[in-house]
């Protein structure tokens, strides 16, 4: 595709965290040329001024959230908005012709009953809803091929869901006995002022948040469900880390033949993730680290096989910007265009 075929796309909510890891992301993406920048308190700035140091390559302004005129410009429109906004605009941007890849919950839940008990509001776009498709390309790389609107998961759901897959998929867990223990940058929270991102108050502390009522807990009991065949509850407790960016995802559950060692589950998983190219499964012994997956669209997983208890524990790393959220968006956005799946996407970090 070259440059005059270049794909048109808007990114509505450009002025956050997520907006500007796509803007950056997609200026070097081969297919795509950015064409709007949507925003509501942002709009008449220049995004330069809210991001200077992307000012020598970005001389876009931030627009007022027109879907007309979006539809018009944009084949594929991101949505990088609140929970509760892209449900009023889906609807609309798909009956005039274009792709919408949300990066909020709002197309995430198969049940819209679930949605309302965690998230709340009153919606009247079901069947809509009922066209999503769950943005993750790992478990469900064919459907998002076919699809014109996804749903992608966020970044405690990525990195749990990851780790936990080839467990529930292949029943080699007790899945009631599955525990995820999770660790966030301060970034997943936006950037919206909060008292509790406050430097003097992150900053030499880590802190337990939303335990027993994350709102991340149903969407990763949904995908279990779904892999395991059947109903499952799994304890989901998230932590506030002190650091920018990167998430750590622990999981412990009751292997169902204790005979296994980690050699064959990790044979398991790498087999498992074999078509997968943003996974890495690591060698038996070898842990992750955040840091490796910084600024990537990585997913690093080791495992290890307690003996003594009959637990597997599993621990998965990933940028919660990138592959927790953008990077994520623009590999569906790849998936569903039937490009390369790595296109465009960083691999590598920078080390240290």
């Amino acid at each position: 595709m070259g440059d005059l075929e270049r794909l048109p796309v808007g990114i509505i909510g450009a002025s956050g965290y997520g907006g500007v890891q796509l803007v950056r992301l997609l200026m070097d993406h081969p297919s795509v040329e950015v064409v709007y920048l949507g925003g509501d308190s942002s709009a008449g700035k220049p995004f330069s001024d809210l991001y200077p140091h992307l000012g020598h390559r970005v001389n876009l302004t931030i627009e007022p959230i027109d879907l007309d005129i979006i539809a018009s410009r944009c084949q594929v429109v991101f949505l990088s908005l609140p929970n509760g906004l892209a449900y009023l605009m889906a609807p609309v941007l798909l009956s005039k012709g274009c792709k919408v890849i949300d990066l909020s919950a709002d197309y995430r839940f198969w049940n819209q009953e679930t949605y309302k008990t965690w998230y709340g509001g009153e919606r009247n776009d079901g069947e809509t809803a009922a066209s999503a498709v769950y943005g993750l390309p790992e478990l469900y790389r064919d459907r998002i091929g076919e699809s014109q609107l996804i749903g992608c998961p966020g970044c405690y759901v990525t990195a749990s869901l990851l780790g936990i897959a080839p467990l529930m998929k292949q029943g080699l867990i007790i899945p009631e006995t599955a525990i995820i223990d999770a660790k966030s940058g301060t970034s997943g929270a936006g950037r919206t002022a909060k008292t509790n991102l406050l430097l003097a108050e992150a900053d030499n502390s880590i802190s337990p948040y939303s335990v027993t009522r994350h709102r991340h807990t149903p969407e990763i009991e949904q995908i279990c469900s779904d892999l395991a065949g059947r109903e499952v509850t799994v304890q989901f407790t998230p932590h506030l880390m002190p650091m920018v960016r990167g998430l750590l995802a622990t999981i412990y559950a009751t292997l169902r033949d204790p005979g296994l060692v980690r050699e064959d589950l990790t044979t398991i998983y790498s087999a498992f993730y074999r078509s997968s190219p943003f996974v890495r499964v690591l060698p038996s012994g070898t842990y992750p680290q955040t840091k490796w997956a910084c600024g990537t669209n990585l997913c690093y997983i080791s495992i290890e096989v307690d003996p003594r208890t009959g637990r597997v524990i599993v621990m998965s790393a990933i940028d919660n910007l990138i592959k927790g959220q953008a990077g994520q968006a623009i590999q569906c956005l790849n998936v569903m265009m039937g490009w390369q799946e790595t296109l465009g996407l960083p691999v590598v970090s920078f080390y240290p």
